[in-house]
């Protein structure tokens, strides 16, 4: 007899990216980051994430590595890490050192999650370089393979090989173990590299859901054990919004819809209200053809995929969604990104999803 969608254990993770509502500052949404670290970690919640992105007065979360500190200080049972360090931007030694020193504060409770996006436009990347007068290279596996071994000296090796001068570094603080290295993307690029170095993937489907299935299901297919992981471990990130009413979560879900659209325009205004983001909303120009759902002038894209980027509805509603879409590719675990002006609202949809899901904060 199979296991029903209602029946299919689940585990519910969070991304949070800081965001910051119009009329507060930087500094207040940071603050609510914190706050919401210690609400996640009282409602069961299995990990937290934080993401990095910069020169956006949307999000305040450029430096994901200290808000990682705060929050594992100000939580007890919750993991904690990144989603993630954009690695090309910095050397693999310093990342090590940063997430050993996170390690041996928080032993087994850190989860370093890497990525090889920008986090920003062009001109930010350019500025966050330390050498301009050559191109970028593209030296990422290089980068992986120096973060991995620094994390982990009995493996270097295997990875780098055994005459290398970086073998001769010990990478301090010394503490027993490592954290948790995760691959982020958002392509089958990153499917494939997860896969052939056997480690766990997370696949970023709030913001690119064209290759979800192909990614997630190439990624389980064709894993390579490895000492990091003996069997693939599989999730996915999904923006969410839950309410008392379906209304209510619509009415929310205005927010992310403007700023969906203004993103696609190149602008990272803060997050406007529901009801500001509704006015605006219905003061942009639609699509004069109903059958074709994008035009230039609408500057809407069509959620023409298997999976829409954010589940959005009353608690049960969306824990149905969460658990078909994990039956369906095989998840155990998916992360949750849920942006609201309101930061009560953003809380109470992670407590309505909880309750719903059936999460244990003593698990």
């Amino acid at each position: 007899m199979g296991t029903s969608a209602s029946q299919f254990p689940l585990r519910l993770s969070v991304l949070d990216q800081s965001p910051v509502p119009a009329g507060f500052t930087p500094s207040q949404a940071l603050a609510n980051s914190l706050d919401l670290a210690r609400h996640v970690d009282a409602l069961g919640y299995t990990r937290l994430w934080y993401s990095e992105h910069h020169a956006m007065d949307l999000l305040a979360s450029t430096a994901p590595e200290i808000l990682v500190a705060r929050a594992a200080a100000e939580t007890k049972r919750i993991r904690v890490g990144t989603g993630g360090i954009m690695l090309p931007h910095y050397s693999a030694l310093k990342i090590a050192e940063v997430f050993r020193t996170l390690h041996a504060m928080f032993p087994n409770r850190i989860d370093l999650g890497i990525g090889r996006a920008p986090g920003g436009g062009q001109l930010e990347a350019f500025a966050l370089r330390r050498d301009r007068k050559s191109p970028v290279p593209d030296d990422f596996p290089q980068q992986l393979a120096e973060l991995r071994a620094f994390l982990h000296p009995e493996r270097f090796p295997d990875l780098l090989g055994t005459n290398h001068p970086f073998a001769r570094i010990r990478v301090a603080p010394d503490a027993p173990g490592a954290p948790d290295i995760w691959l982020l993307g958002s392509s089958m690029w990153s499917a494939v590299t997860a896969a052939q170095q056997g480690l766990p993937y997370a696949f970023a489907h709030f913001f690119s859901p064209i290759q979800t299935r192909r990614a997630i299901e190439y990624y389980q297919a064709n894993f390579q054990p490895s000492p990091d992981r003996s069997a693939p471990e599989a999730t996915l990130a999904i923006g969410v919004i839950a309410a008392d009413t379906d209304a209510e979560a619509q009415r929310l879900h205005a927010s992310v819809r403007l700023l969906q659209r203004r993103i696609r325009m190149d602008d990272r205004r803060p997050v406007a209200t529901p009801e500001d983001a509704l006015r605006e909303l219905d003061a942009l120009p639609a699509a004069p053809n109903p059958l074709i759902p994008f035009t230039a002038g609408s500057f809407d894209a069509p959620e023409d995929n298997e999976w829409p980027t954010y589940f959005v509805g009353t608690p049960d509603k969306v824990a149905a969604q969460l658990r078909n879409l994990a039956q369906e590719i095989h998840l155990k675990e998916i992360i949750i990104n849920t942006i609201t002006h309101d930061h009560e609202a953003r809380k109470r949809s992670y407590s309505l999803l909880a309750k719903a899901i059936g999460l244990n904060a003593a698990a």
